[in-house]
């Protein structure tokens, strides 16, 4: 049983890891659909997609600065490291109760969640990078093929490259 003031502690940290949570799913769905955008090179909703990416890293950032305050306090009642308080370790230390289950539960949650998002961002950032590849090699060669051939033609004069009227639309078209 916990005394009343390691209770209210540790229901802080368990409303703000539910928190965070929530956020993650979020992030999760964002990143599953990226892949969607990016072959649909929609490019509107892949700014739309950005901005709610941002929006929700920035809802994590101050939620993990509470969850790291929430958790030094609980450290601090229950002996466990305050400097650096891992859930895992505050579930050790409350051995025995329900939270203790509740910690390890919401820990394995967040673990899976943040594996899948970090898998899934690194497959959509491969990706974009192929894509910006292929891309950029199609405009190389189209620049190279618009931009004129500097290449000798019989008797010393230049061929003339795509760029001069005939060359790129046969005139017979």
């Amino acid at each position: 049983m916990m005394d009343a003031t390691v209770e209210r502690a540790f229901q802080k940290l368990e409303a703000n890891l539910e928190e965070l949570t929530k956020i993650y799913r979020s992030l999760l769905d964002i990143v599953r659909k990226e892949k969607d955008l990016l072959l649909q090179a929609d490019r509107d909703a892949l700014d739309e997609s950005n901005k709610l990416k941002e929006e929700l890293l920035f809802k994590l950032r101050a939620q993990d600065a509470l969850r790291s305050r929430y958790a030094m306090d609980l450290a601090t009642m229950v002996g466990a490291d305050v400097e650096n308080p891992r859930l895992l370790e505050l579930a050790q230390k409350l051995a025995g109760t329900p939270a203790a289950d509740r910690l390890r539960t919401q820990h394995s949650a967040l673990d899976m969640l943040i594996k899948r998002i970090t898998d899934i961002n690194k497959d959509n950032e491969e990706y974009a990078k192929s894509a910006l590849h292929s891309l950029n090699g199609a405009l190389g060669e189209i620049k190279d093929t618009l931009s004129g051939k500097k290449t000798y033609g019989g008797k010393g004069q230049y061929k003339q490259g795509p760029q001069v009227s005939g060359n790129f639309v046969s005139k017979e078209a």
